[in-house]
């Protein structure tokens, strides 16, 4: 029975590791300067505002967003949320509004939005992200805009283009 144990435990150790695996696949990754948007095929980092991207389940692309509002438009598509392992968005708190830096990624679930700032962003109004309230309430005093959690938004708000 000793010598088996060894034997069992081997399996575990590969489950271990792909779980490993499959996290790190998830980190955010850069937007290069040639990087289109997954929605409406803009080059993404021509354009100011916070940008987003996500994770799908059996794929190994990474959609980009030249917007987080376009990246809310695909994400909340019924046929899509299923399928998203991930979202990130650059906490517009932590970084150049108009040339956003990928080491300010955040995780849009976890993220506050003012959404309806007069702010200037890509695609229609802001959605803009934020780590922590107290920075979306900052934001949405200066710039106008309500503060919203992720389950707030949706795609009957990002219809109301006010």
């Amino acid at each position: 029975m000793k010598k088996l144990f060894p034997l069992a435990m081997f399996p575990l150790l590969f489950a271990c590791n792909e779980g490993d695996a499959a996290n790190a696949a998830a980190a955010p990754v850069a937007i290069d300067d040639h990087d289109r948007c997954h929605i409406c095929g803009m080059m993404i980092t021509k354009y100011p505002g916070p940008k987003g991207q996500l994770f799908l389940k059996g794929t190994e692309s990474v959609p980009k967003f030249c917007s987080s509002r376009d990246m809310f438009n695909f994400a909340l598509q019924t046929e899509n949320q299923r399928q998203i392992t991930a979202m990130y968005v650059h906490d517009a708190a932590s970084t150049d509004w108009e040339s956003p830096s990928d080491s300010h990624f955040i995780d849009a679930k976890t993220a506050y939005y003012v959404y309806g700032t007069s702010k200037k962003a890509v695609m229609g109004p802001a959605v803009a992200p934020f780590s922590t309230l107290e920075a979306a309430e900052k934001f949405a005093n200066e710039y106008g805009g309500r503060v919203l959690d992720f389950q707030d938004i949706t795609l009957e708000l990002l219809a109301d283009s006010k």
